[in-house]
């Protein structure tokens, strides 16, 4: 009787969702039945009668189609949805094999830390029931030191992620001999996340480690796992250096889930102003959990993840309900604290919780039965992938889109079909970037010498060789005979990080009490951590009183404050070469490197209720440089008279198609909108206001930098970069040039088509001014764009 009250409930509110007017477009996705498969004939009978202990009397069929393809030798990726029981697939033919040989190892890596130890808690519960001595352990920066000595001598399990592979395994690797003589399998969950200059780095690790194997005399299978994404077996060849054999067959059965996208009301149609999406996700999460439907709430900053805690805390406790039903969880939470919210999502004591993207792994938190996604999330890959957290258990599951005023957001919910009916991205890695590549034939060749005729993964042996070369001119190797040889004192891993950022985290210290509260990565320590910033944990506000750069702590002491603080950044761009370029029409399309340096210079301080701009206060933060590719277009000097407008105005005007065009290149490249930058600047090196553009000035003479910021002019031609996001690039930038003319077009119906009168956040972003002609502008010059 209760469990059909709850369930009336939740049809109660799905009832009401779809009558809302916001509603602009829904996806009812039935039920599935699963198909399933017997135990393999060669499955040992241990594990048999393990699995027949938990329950489990028959596999699905990917699980037995996996199986049987590992065991003939196959490198496998297997793609299906969250919930799946990918896990099984790849526990069964590994622990198979290492009852059967009592010398056999295997490789576990994961993305995270956190959903490493996830993973070995679910692996130790089933050597249990198997009752045989396969030792299995965790090994990260958490491990001591003598419990690490251990896990060399005698795990032959070993769960690790890629930055300690890369910095505490494989430059020691003569300690694990043991385990790399006897390494037959490589498992690489999460295979989605491996993208970007993350997995560009990730690819490189694999070369080193197949490297090493091959020095001990073992050649390991790989069995790797994903998310939907529409090229699971590219990059898992990438990633490994092999075919491999994809199995994308779902046969997990599965409950009704239905999807919807929420378009926040228009509460000035004329500026385009919707009510706040972050207080809508709020709202719809606040009466999911008060009747009693357990939650998951998506944001897209940390920031957003302490506001909507804060506030559905704070409506809790209005409604005399406990505030412990709500927890926050992100990244930067103490391991501590992260275990204790995952406990109580799977034994019912927390009943909402609101994450960053951290809880979009496959980490186990129980049964979820709705998921709010405040804000596209940057891609459709993760968008589908966080919704698969609601009705994980086969009954029915409620997931809603809200959407943002940001211009994707609202394509997306304007053109629901595009949205549904559009595969997944692509995962976009580049493992031959030769800023990566250089990095990690450093680490490589302290490990082993380089040989000559040697081959580093799929690299041609003369491209090994030219690179080799010229690091040993560079006195990083030294050549002897037919081999080099490493030359620095301290090996090369512990200087290299695998991600987008330069060095280690830095700790937020609650200065009185000396204890440390989280952890913040090295790229947004400057708009996080900068002195004045308000920084939230569980909902709690500490502001930031000291930063420490080179120490990489942020003291900080509780406050009661009323806002939140946002980083105003300055960004300058210098064109270091011109790799192609396209005359078109009444444009110079072109396509290079570029040398971007970013600054903090102040912040806001915003009201929580009422986005109120309470201040602006400058800061004087150190300087982040990076070299990257970029896709960029330049304005002809005196369009303005073609346009009939002010010279200045062309700038306005571009401005706001950057605003539009960001959005858009995303959807067109199928990437993240981190992903990607934008700037605008003078192709001849002037400088344009601030307040119009996204950032600072472009020039190609360094020596203008600093200098004073002359209006457009007459004679400037104001030029558009959209770049990598990455340094040295992965590709997006030379993909964007090649769907320019379509990148266009896009963007004009984007633009063209939003109801506001003169620019709004949906398409060219606000104006300072209600009787600004940026939009008039800006449609004016994608017109004469599209005239070829």
């Amino acid at each position: 009787m209760q469990e059909s009250a709850h369930m009336n409930a939740i049809e109660e509110l799905a009832a009401k969702l779809e009558k809302s007017p916001n509603i602009s477009g829904q996806l009812v996705i039935p039920p599935r039945r699963g198909a399933y498969a017997d135990f393999p004939g060669s499955l040992d009978v241990r594990l048999v009668a393990a699995l027949k202990s938990k329950g489990v009397g028959e596999l699905y069929s990917h699980q037995a189609e996996t199986f049987e393809k590992i065991s003939r030798g196959a490198d496998v990726v297997v793609v299906t949805p969250t919930a799946s029981g990918k896990t099984l697939a790849y526990n069964l033919p590994v622990l198979n094999s290492l009852l059967a040989d009592a010398n056999a190892c295997a490789l576990y890596l994961f993305p995270t830390r956190a959903l490493g130890h996830d993973q070995e808690a679910a692996l130790s519960e089933l050597l249990e029931a198997v009752d045989e001595p396969v030792g299995a352990a965790s090994f990260d920066g958490d491990t001591p030191a003598d419990t690490r000595r251990a896990i060399r001598q005698s795990a032959r399990i070993v769960i690790t992620n890629p930055d300690m592979l890369h910095t505490g395994m494989l430059p020691h690797h003569t300690k694990w001999q043991r385990f790399f003589c006897g390494l037959k399998f490589v498992v690489i969950d999460e295979l989605h996340s491996f993208r970007g200059v993350f997995g560009s780095h990730f690819a490189n690790v694999m070369r080193r480690l197949k490297r090493i194997c091959r020095f001990y005399g073992s050649e390991p299978q790989f069995i790797c796992c994903s998310a939907t994404i529409a090229n699971p077996s590219e990059l898992a060849q990438l990633i490994c250096g092999r075919t491999v054999d994809c199995v994308d067959s779902n046969g997990a059965p599965s409950g009704e889930k239905r999807f919807y996208l929420y378009n926040p009301p228009l509460v000035n149609e004329a500026l385009g102003i919707r009510r706040s999406y972050v207080r809508t996700a709020e709202k719809l999460a606040g009466d999911f959990i008060e009747s009693h439907i357990s939650t998951i709430v998506f944001a897209r900053s940390r920031l957003n993840v302490e506001r909507i805690t804060k506030a559905l805390k704070e409506r809790l406790n209005r409604k005399a309900m406990s505030q412990e039903l709500v927890q926050g969880y992100r990244g930067g939470y103490l391991p501590e604290l992260r275990r204790s919210i995952e406990r109580g999502l799977r034994d019912g004591t927390v009943r909402g919780v609101v994450s960053t993207n951290a809880l979009e792994l496959g980490i186990d938190i129980g049964s979820l039965e709705s998921c709010i996604i405040a804000g596209y999330p940057g891609s459709i890959s993760s968008t589908w992938q966080q919704a698969g957290r609601a009705g994980r258990r086969g009954a029915l599951g409620l997931a809603v889109l809200v959407a943002s005023s940001q211009p994707l957001d609202q394509f997306i919910a304007n053109h629901p079909e595009y949205f549904f009916e559009q595969s997944s991205e692509h995962a976009r890695i580049d493992p031959d970037n030769i800023m990566i590549l250089l990095s990690h034939f450093r680490c490589a060749a302290f490990e082993l010498p380089f040989r000559e005729g040697e081959m580093f993964g799929n690299l041609p042996a003369d491209h090994t060789r030219d690179i080799l070369d010229y690091l040993a001119e560079n006195n990083d190797l030294h050549r002897s005979g037919e081999g080099w040889h490493w030359m620095g004192a301290v090996y090369p891993a512990a200087e290299i990080s695998l991600r987008s950022v330069t060095d280690g985290n830095f700790l937020v210290v609650e200065e009185e009490k000396e204890r440390v509260l989280a952890e913040v990565d090295f790229h947004s320590a400057p708009e996080t951590l900068h002195e004045g910033a308000i920084h939230m944990v569980e909902g709690v506000a500490y502001e930031v009183r000291r930063l420490d750069w080179e120490g990489h702590k942020a003291y900080v002491a509780r406050v009661e404050a009323e806002y939140f603080t946002t980083a105003e950044q300055h960004s300058e761009v210098k064109v270091l070469d011109r790799f192609d370029g396209l005359k078109a029409g009444i444009e110079l399309s072109e396509y290079g490197e570029v040398r971007i340096r970013r600054r903090i210079v102040g912040f806001k301080k915003i009201k929580f209720d009422t986005s109120e701009n309470l201040g602006f206060s400058e800061l004087d933060m150190p300087e982040q440089e990076m070299v990257t590719t970029a896709h960029w277009f330049s304005l002809p000097a005196g369009l303005y008279r073609r346009l009939d407008v002010a010279p200045g105005e062309v700038a306005e005007g571009l401005a706001g198609i950057a605003h539009a065009m960001h959005g858009m290149a995303t959807l067109l490249l199928m990437c993240d909108m981190r992903d990607l930058g934008r700037c605008i600047g003078d192709r001849s090196g002037g400088w344009f206001a601030p307040h119009l553009i996204e950032g600072a000035p472009v020039f190609d003479d360094m020596s203008n930098a600093g200098g004073a910021s002359p209006a457009a002019g007459e004679n400037s031609e104001p030029t558009l970069f959209i770049y990598d996001n990455f340094p040295g690039g992965i590709g997006l930038a030379r993909r964007l040039w090649e769907l320019h003319d379509t990148l266009v077009r896009r963007t004009y119906e984007l633009v063209s088509a939003c109801r506001c009168a003169e620019g709004c956040p949906s398409c060219i972003g606000p104006q300072a001014s209600i009787e600004s002609s940026a939009k008039k502008t800006a449609i004016g010059i994608l017109k004469l764009l599209m005239e070829k």
